[in-house]
């Protein structure tokens, strides 16, 4: 992440929906100096649900089909930190997470979209499959193809649901599986039926719209049961409220939009579905500070269907006052139009198009749909060119506020060796838990001005030391790979890792905002060392132009048993225990020019601990190791060959 000026203010955004896209491409385009953007999202992938029938269809690769949040975050100069969230904390102003520490705000936005709500019937959590969260229905359906593929009698596959989004999947299912060749003859046929609790599929749409799509789901010979609430899901059929059975070896669930349970939990105002109330600004009713867009949440005076589209169009609108919340502004409000255009596709590159009272159908309608999906897609897959960071000075705003607070923090003493302050470290420090181990004399838990460990007399110790600049711009990730890196000079050794001491350096921020940073990188540190069973016991802070974060690390192994790089002897194998090539994707990242899947690899890579791997060399008779890092594989295998008369091939 590029950050040039103090970072003063956090927008911390839940979800990489449709309105949060645009919110992340317009901080890039013209960022507010001080404002860190931080992106919250469980995928690197957010799918476009305009193109989701088609996705299925065939007509669309998952490329065409979907935005890829790394190089959007990174062309926004926002962290990403790809984890689910549990749950809000309006009053400390925080996030939880699942697999992070909380993560601290001063404005929210809430667009994570919805699932459809299935808890209330028999059976369907666990033999349903719901249309979203969309990622994980695309993992179901791939399984499904290959289910029906393998069948030896007749399926019926049913979806559950009457609105544009239930129509558009059995029509997109139904061609998918034919262009398969799994309905030819003499093959078991598959049968299609759509259920729905209301007495008229497409309720909300003119009744020229449904009238259309009745006759063409007819042609297609597929059944529409009306006025038909699914009261139960079994392994072969599902069961109405009337206690009538209806054969369904697979259940597709497209009903009504449900909410995420912790939005309620959290306390924030909900309406009754449990979805975020906003007013005209799209900000929470009970808590200013938060905003919502998208499915997840309900204008209390202008209520539209849970659809797509809204969530697009309240993409401006959002960010506008996403902006205005930030520099302590009023925001404008927003008023979502009553009629818009629908164009809802039949599986076939064929469509019907409405708007108010007027429709129409054929290919051509498919055209018009697919060339507006994708100019839409366009302007997220295809960035312009990353500009310098800003450099101009702090909005008077947000200059203001931080003069004051800096000022109240007294000198900021560069002389003393520009440490950061004793209250600022020991907040820090006041969540940590420490390893707790018999040779710790003095550590973390009792500091003084050095740790000290007791020695065994038949052993060597071994002492490394390494520091980085943020390589990833979520510092609980950094904090975990750091300690991760810095352990692996150890490993390299043949010997076991003991004790660790922090080398960190932050830049001059309000006194939150460097407490949080170091926390969250210590916390995330915290959790490498666990694992390995190595101590934490000190370590040293300071200010400087840039983040950066180090250890000093301390092992112990036998004087017979060190593992050198300069041990390398004729008839040698190199063995890898991790692929290469993560700077390589790192650099690319950087540059918004990596996919996020390559980076999600590149990350689990680089978590992934070479505790065992010494160990097994080691045990195995190694004559030589060494670390492979900012050197690169040809670097590190000619300083192993250096002072020797060998060559690698």
């Amino acid at each position: 992440m590029r950050v040039t000026a103090p970072v003063i203010k956090d927008l911390v955004l839940i979800g990489g929906g449709h309105s949060h896209i645009t919110v992340l491409k317009g901080f890039g385009m013209k960022p507010i100096p001080g404002v860190r953007v931080t992106l919250i999202s469980r995928d690197a992938l957010t799918p476009y649900s305009g193109m989701l029938p088609g996705l299925i269809a065939g007509h669309y690769t998952s490329d065409d089909a979907h935005i890829d949040l790394a190089p959007l975050t990174r062309f926004a100069n926002a962290r990403f930190i790809r984890d689910s969230v549990t749950g809000v904390d309006p009053v400390r102003r925080l996030v939880r997470l699942d697999a992070h520490p909380p993560l601290r705000y001063d404005v929210l936005s809430i667009n994570s979209g919805s699932t459809p709500s299935m808890d209330d019937v028999r059976g369907a959590p666990g033999r349903a499959v719901p249309v979203k969260p969309i990622s994980q229905f695309l993992a179901h359906w791939n399984a499904l193809k290959t289910r029906v593929d393998a069948r030896e009698t007749q399926r019926t596959i049913s979806v559950v649901g009457g609105g544009a989004g239930s129509v558009e999947l059995i029509l997109a299912v139904q061609y998918a599986l034919a262009s398969r060749g799994t309905q030819g003859e003499g093959g078991p046929p598959l049968k299609f039926v759509l259920l729905t609790a209301d007495p008229e599929i497409l309720s909300t749409h003119p009744p020229r719209v449904a009238a259309r799509f009745r006759r063409i789901l007819s042609e297609r010979g597929i059944d529409v049961q009306t006025d038909t609430r699914v009261h139960e899901v079994r392994p072969t059929c599902v069961i109405d409220s009337g206690g009538r059975e209806y054969p369904s070896d697979e259940t597709l669930w497209v009903t009504n939009a449900g909410a995420p349970a912790w939005l309620r939990e959290s306390g924030l105002a909900v309406d009754e579905a449990g979805f975020l109330s906003v007013d005209d600004n799209l900000r929470s009713t009970s808590h200013h500070e938060i905003f919502g867009a998208g499915d997840v949440a309900t204008m209390i005076n202008h209520p539209r269907p849970k659809a797509g589209v809204f969530a697009v169009r309240q993409g401006r609108p959002l960010l506008r006052n996403l902006k205005r919340a930030l520099l302590g502004r009023h925001p404008i409000g927003f008023r979502p139009q009553r009629q818009f255009l629908t164009l809802i596709s039949t599986g076939n590159q064929y469509a019907v198009a409405s708007r108010g009272f007027w429709s129409a159908e054929g290919a051509w309608v498919w055209r018009w749909k697919d060339a507006i999906d994708r100019r839409f897609m366009r302007r997220f897959q295809e960035l312009p060119e990353m500009a310098e960071p800003a450099t101009q000075d702090l909005p008077t705003e947000l200059a203001d506020s931080v003069k004051a607070e800096l000022e109240d923090d007294g000198m900021r003493c560069g002389g003393c060796g520009a440490k950061i302050a004793a209250d600022v470290l020991s907040e820090a420090l006041r969540d940590l838990e420490p390893v707790v181990r018999d040779d710790v004399i003095v550590g973390l838990d009792a500091p003084d001005d050095a740790a000290l460990i007791a020695q065994q007399s038949d052993k060597v110790s071994v002492l490394s030391i390494d520091a980085f600049r943020p390589m990833v711009d979520d510092p609980y990730l950094f904090g975990r790979i750091t300690a991760n890196h810095c352990l692996g000079d150890i490993y390299a050794m043949g010997a076991e890792p003991q004790s660790a001491m922090t080398i960190a350096t932050l830049p001059v921020w309000p006194k939150d905002k460097l407490v949080d940073e170091l926390r969250l990188m210590l916390l995330g540190a915290l959790a490498a060392f666990k694992t390995s069973g190595t101590a934490l016991v000190g370590g040293h802070t300071s200010e400087g132009a840039e983040i950066s974060l180090g250890f000093s690390v301390t092992g112990l192994i036998e004087r017979d048993r060190v593992l050198h790089k300069t041990g390398l002897k004729d008839g040698n194998a190199l063995l890898l225990t991790k692929a290469i090539g993560t700077g390589t994707i790192l650099a690319a990242d950087m540059r918004a020019k990596a996919r996020g899947e390559w980076v999600d690899a590149a990350l689990e890579s680089m978590l992934l601990s070479n505790q065992s791997a010494g160990r097994i060399l080691r045990a195995n008779g190694a004559t030589a190791c060494t670390d492979i890092t900012g050197f690169g594989l040809a670097g590190h295998l000619l300083e192993m060959l250096a002072d020797t008369r060998l060559a690698a091939t």
